[in-house]
């Protein structure tokens, strides 16, 4: 199933600032930083990346629900996604 861009697009943002969050905890593990300053980072980064994942699933369903005819995903694949990022 493809998921139109116009709607990806605030996935796309956050899955950016994601990209910056990695790049600032690379620079907090080159610079000696704090193991919790690291670790709290490196939190906010994964569920920054879940509810990414989360927001695909979503426009997926919504897109299930509103045309079902087009796209090709099933119930049991769905599931199976959305189980993948518990």
């Amino acid at each position: 199933m493809e998921l139109d861009p116009a709607q990806m697009q605030a996935v796309v943002k956050r899955l950016r600032r994601a990209q910056g969050q990695i790049g600032g905890i690379l620079k907090m593990i080159e610079d000696g930083r704090d193991c919790q300053d690291i670790v709290t980072q490196l939190a906010a980064v994964s569920k920054a990346l879940d509810r990414a994942g989360f927001a695909v699933i979503a426009l997926g369903l919504k897109q299930c629900i509103t045309d079902p005819e087009a796209g090709s995903m099933d119930v049991e694949s769905m599931e199976k996604l959305f189980l993948s990022l518990a």
